[in-house]
């Protein structure tokens, strides 16, 4: 089971309980105001002949309820744990499974995404060119940028002889993937000093990616997997009900000469110091 689908079923356990919970004390205050409680004279008087005939102590309604309460909520919670446990079968079964990963020491597969370089290029005309001409835009130079040039595959990256670290991620701005990127984005400089690049892959759109990368002000780039098809192909695509298919927190490390040498499978529960590892394993391979 992925560390993903961990969080999500650990999560909705938690809010069923704690759910429950405050119904069932919200039921034992609403049940404690409505009853009238005795005066003191009376309560005395109805305790002393029973103090007298039995050496007993008298019966509390109070911590009756309290009990019958605290039973009730044990058995609920039983209740939610065993329907728990069958959740976490069903996330484990084959109908939601994530692919296998690709073998180690052969040829990474191949894959041709959109990527938001080409949309941070774009930007960066469009500005220049509202600054030049006072907002008048080329439409030539638009429609170039629209076109094939925005792909991006393995030979691309492999082209210009470096390491490439692919990193998939589960959605653009959620709390996890924005402390990755960061992650990445600080130790850049220590990339480059071994020959590598990063770049990340997602499902996320083109634009909600670029918008990402502009407002963490990311160095590196991204590839939209729409579909999760490459995602599918190393093993990093993850189907939930409800939630679609999306890449699962995974990494790779692939060599000038396109070789997959590395996988880091278990990211989800030290994504803060994920950069650090990656950068170790990838000083040991080059």
């Amino acid at each position: 089971m992925t560390q993903v689908s961990k969080m999500y079923t650990v999560t909705i356990l938690w809010i069923a309980m704690f759910v429950l919970f405050c119904s069932r004390v919200q039921a034992y205050s609403s049940s404690q105001s409505q009853s009238k409680p005795q005066s003191q004279s009376q309560s005395q008087s109805q305790l002393q002949p029973q103090l007298q005939s039995s050496k007993h102590i008298p019966f509390n309604s109070n911590t009756h309820s309290r009990k019958a309460f605290v039973r009730k909520a044990i058995v609920d919670t039983c209740a939610i744990c065993t329907t728990s446990s069958i959740a976490f079968q069903s996330f484990t079964s084959p109908a939601y499974a994530k692919s296998p990963l690709p073998p180690t020491g052969v040829k990474a597969p191949n894959f041709q995404l959109p990527s938001t370089r080409s949309m941070s290029e774009n930007n960066n005309n469009d500005n220049n060119n509202n600054n030049k001409d006072g907002g008048e835009r080329n439409k030539d130079d638009n429609n170039n940028n629209t076109s094939s040039s925005s792909l991006v595959s393995l030979e691309t990256l492999t082209k210009e002889g470096k390491w490439t670290v692919l990193y998939f991620y589960p959605g653009a701005f959620t709390s996890g993937c924005t402390l990755e990127a960061r992650g990445f984005q600080s130790d850049l400089s220590q990339y480059q000093s071994l020959n590598a690049q990063i770049v990340g892959i997602s499902v996320d759109s083109v634009e909600k990616n670029a918008k990402f990368c502009q407002e963490e002000q990311l160095d590196f780039y991204m590839l939209t997997d729409e579909g999760g098809r490459v995602s599918k192909l190393y093993g990093s695509a993850l189907s939930m009900p409800g939630f679609g298919t999306f890449s699962n927190r995974q990494t790779y490390l692939i060599d000038p000469e396109g070789n997959l040498r590395w996988v880091f499978t278990d990211v989800e529960s030290h994504v803060g110091r994920h950069s650090k590892e990656v950068l170790e394993k990838l000083s040991e391979l080059s």
